[in-house]
């Protein structure tokens, strides 16, 4: 997996790239941990490249998503697949998540 970091408007964007799963869990775990010491507390996940994710992979975001509510921040996740969208219904996790196909649009959801 490779992540690349970019910025917009004050909100940080991860572009996550390869397959989410337990291998590589660590390096997702980092990046967050790397932005939220930086002071960013507004990030997007954009998963529109990720080819696959298991078990572990939805516990990452769900781990990064409760570490940036605890500092005050908020996560957004932008470009689900099919297949993630309907993994995050079945285990009720699109409740939690706000979820967007549009960078626009996700990057005017955070509040300010």
């Amino acid at each position: 997996m490779t992540i690349d970091r970019r910025t917009s408007n004050g909100k940080t964007i991860l572009d996550l790239h390869g397959k989410l799963t337990i291998e590589v869990t660590a390096q997702v775990r980092k990046a967050v941990a790397d932005l939220l010491e930086a002071g960013r507390k507004n990030i997007l996940l954009n998963l529109e490249d990720v080819s696959f994710m298991d078990s572990s992979g939805i516990g990452e975001l769900v781990r990064s998503y409760h570490r940036v509510m605890r500092e005050g921040g908020q996560v957004r996740l932008l470009n689900l697949t099919k297949k993630m969208r309907e993994l995050l219904a079945i285990t009720k996790l699109l409740t939690i998540f706000e979820c967007y196909d549009d960078e626009a649009e996700a990057l005017g959801s955070f509040s300010s």
